[in-house]
């Protein structure tokens, strides 16, 4: 890899005083303000001298350019817009901008980037031939990904004028941008964060045009001669005699394939939120560089809206709850680790419960394996050539082994242990198998990102003519459990990647079978990820989305041709006809996983609700206080039957007052309090006071204790949503 150019040297604070020594007048207060906002001064005086390289190379590019487009010949072209109206055009002079403006004048400032003939165009780029158009707008996801993409060169204008920095990559994300850089001799703090978004304002205001340009191989390496990891993507992966895009916007030129905003005054809001360490090209043997976190919106309101969005998912982060509610800790001595205290086990457990309850009913059995095997094992299936770097490798004898990164092998191998009949398919293998994976350590977060998990893992034995049918079951099963979770869901077909095993005509057939069951299911609501499938076949994942709108991919149903080959599992047809000459008759494997790791789902359901838990997952159902001593029998009493009746139930016989009591009860989220006194001992019944009913003018109810104990054993039997006897 070449070497960078000398890092530009950050000039101190001096730099500010430029212009002679600063008036005595200015705000003192302001000053500070500016002081502490960072030690650094906002922009580099002089800036970095490859802004004046780039710049001159773009403008002398940019006029050869535009003498080629006036060079290219005129002609009238038709515009077919979405509802089937057509527009005319002069190729090589009309844009999609100039269509926009036709449509209406709303569009055209509400339009973020085009779509031409199904491939994303910028606004202002001329159009070369008749063509279908698109007009996006911020709202619609491609637009969106276009908008974020463009504030990220934005950001990179401003880390380069405020450290000198060599730019990486900068790509937008599904909740904003980042930009990966070379930060000579300083760390990047949050200090730097106003100073940032003042320079990415500034960008703004100047409403910079986002200009595109075919450059050369030749010409880039000259062009970003300063940047070594620029270079090495230049070097690797451009092929020689070929060119790409380079986009500028302001002093800013960067190596980018595009499409843009038309100019940086589309932004309105914009605001960095985070920072952190990464490595060039997510390899840690490469070198560790700064990558850097914004959000931006067309509407200042947008922001406004995402800061108490911030705030709220603040409050829910499922690490803040477990702390709180002392669900789960993790621990330095075995990072990605979860601990579950006895609280959070009492949730985990009724995951796993529900799935094996719905096992029973839908004819799966369940089954144990190892968690380790040796490394022949992982050849045979291909993940010791295809994720070999995620897996734990033991040594053990002398020979390679692997603690299990998934359930799939080792259920090929039961499949295998003896011999098998059509009459017995489809086989529905199920197993809360514990899974290991080699997660970076840098990566790792609460329960959402772990190196030891359990899956609601299950794979599904059965004849190509069963395929349809199975999967028509697994959908069903899928919307009865997010529908108890009050769960919305998006699917989506992930097809073959580039290093897929087996023939491209296996694929093929796979893949059409799986968008045949979509069709039949949900006709025109689903949508395909190119190249997203399982190295062994495609697969479906099903996205859904929780109280915040946010999305998360748990569920998957993979279809697999491949382990079946590679594990030579066959099963006796029934056909007469069989011969030692005619090929075995093997099953196609469908893996499937609904909640998806148990502990990542934990971690959504403990944000989705806030830790406000329904009667059915909380670990703190009840809690009995009596409203003095003669009556903590009759509590005991109380809590006892409520615990035989399979309520977790406590009492509260602590010295604080019961106003205090009453409330300790409504912080700790226990979904109903029942105080006790000599009336409810008389009676034997109870005062009821129902979580979701703190903070309104709803009053506690006196109801005879067989009754509550009886309606609480039916709401949780229910699994309903509702914390409503």
């Amino acid at each position: 890899m070449a070497t960078s150019a000398e890092p530009v040297q950050i000039p101190g604070l001096s730099g500010l005083q430029a212009n002679g020594p600063p008036s005595q007048k200015v705000n003192k207060e302001k000053k500070q303000k500016q002081q502490a906002a960072s030690e650094y001064p906002l922009e580099l005086q002089p800036p970095p001298e490859f802004f004046d390289h780039r710049i001159k190379m773009f403008e002398q590019l940019k006029i050869e350019y535009d003498e080629f487009v006036k060079a290219q010949p005129r002609g009238e072209i038709t515009v077919t817009l979405p509802d089937g109206s057509e527009r005319k055009a002069i190729s090589w002079e009309s844009s999609p901008m100039d269509i926009a403006k036709e449509v209406s004048k709303s569009l055209a400032e509400r339009v973020v980037i085009a779509k031409v003939d199904g491939a994303l165009w910028d606004l202002e780029r001329p159009l070369e031939k008749s063509c279908k158009l698109e007009l996006l707008d911020f709202e619609h996801p491609e637009g969106k990904k276009v908008f974020w993409h463009s504030s990220a060169h934005v950001l990179g204008e401003a880390a380069e004028k405020h450290y000198g920095s060599h730019l990486c990559l900068g790509p937008p994300t599904e909740d904003g941008f980042f930009y990966e850089m070379d930060i000579p001799d300083r760390p990047v703090t949050n200090a730097d964060y106003p100073s940032l978004e003042k320079l990415a304002e500034g960008a703004v205001k100047e409403k910079q045009k986002f200009e595109r340009l075919v450059v050369s191989k030749e010409k880039l390496l000259e062009m970003f001669h300063y940047n070594k990891f620029k270079k090495y993507l230049i070097e690797t992966k451009i092929p020689d005699g070929s060119s790409t895009t380079v986009y500028r916007c302001g002093p800013m030129v960067d190596l980018c394939v595009g499409p843009h905003i038309p100019h940086t005054g589309r932004i309105k809001a914009f605001m960095v939120t985070k920072n952190s360490a990464c490595y060039f090209l997510g390899d840690p043997t490469n070198e560790s560089l700064q990558r850097i976190y914004g959000i931006s919106f067309p509407d200042k309101k947008q922001l406004t809206e995402y800061k108490a969005f911030l705030a709220e998912a603040a409050k829910r982060d499922h690490r803040k709850i477990g702390k709180e509610q002392e669900l789960f800790f993790f621990h330095d001595l075995s990072p990605g680790n979860c601990f579950f205290l006895p609280h959070g086990t009492r949730v985990y457990n009724a995951l796993v419960e529900l799935m094996r309850s719905e096992y029973y009913k839908r004819g799966y059995q369940e089954v144990i394996s190892p968690n380790m095997y040796n490394s022949k094992l992982w050849e045979t299936s291909g993940h010791w050539q295809n994720y070999k770097d995620d897996m734990f490798l033991l040594d053990v004898e002398k020979e390679k082994w692997a603690l299990k990164p998934m359930n799939c092998p080792g259920h090929c191998l039961i499949f295998d242990s003896r011999d098998r009949s059509y009459k017995e398919l489809p086989i529905r293998m199920a197993e809360f198998g514990i899974i290991h994976r080699n997660e970076a350590s840098g990566a790792l977060t609460g329960l959402t990102r772990v190196r030891r998990f359990v899956q609601d893992d299950t794979h599904v034995f059965c004849m190509p003519s069963q395929i349809e049918e199975e999967i028509g079951a697994l959908f069903d099963f899928m919307q009865h459990v997010y529908g108890l979770f009050g769960f919305e869901f998006h699917l989506e077909l992930s097809t073959r990647p580039d290093n897929f095993l087996g023939s491209i005509e296996t694929w093929d057939k796979a893949e059409e079978q799986l968008k045949q069951a979509l069709e039949k299911q949900y006709p025109g609501k689903w949508e395909v990820n190119p190249g997203d499938g399982a190295f062994y076949g495609p697969k479906i994942d099903i996205t859904i989305r929780d109280a915040l709108r946010r999305s998360f991919q748990c569920a998957t149903i993979q279809l697999d041709f491949q382990l079946p080959e590679r594990f030579n599992l066959k099963y006796r047809s029934g056909d007469d006809s069989a011969s030692p000459d005619k090929p075995p008759t093997r099953p196609v494997i469908i893996h499937r996983a609904i909640l998806g790791s148990l502990e990542r789902f934990m971690a959504i359901i403990t944000e989705h609700f806030a830790g406000k838990w329904p009667f059915w997952l909380s670990p703190r159902q009840v809690v009995v206080i009596p409203v003095a001593a003669p009556f903590k029998e009759y509590a005991a009493e109380i809590a006892d039957r409520l615990s035989k009746a399979g309520i977790y139930a406590d009492v509260d016989n602590g010295e604080n007052t019961l106003p205090k009591k009453i409330r300790n009860g409504e912080i700790a989220q226990y979904n109903f309090i029942l105080v006790v006194g000599q009336e409810e001992f008389d009676a034997r019944s109870v005062n009821i006071r129902n979580r979701d009913d703190v903070g309104t003018k709803a009053r506690a109810s006196t109801v005879p204790l067989d009754e509550v104990i009886e309606k609480m054993v039916t709401l949780k039997s229910s699994k309903r949503l509702d914390n409503r006897l």
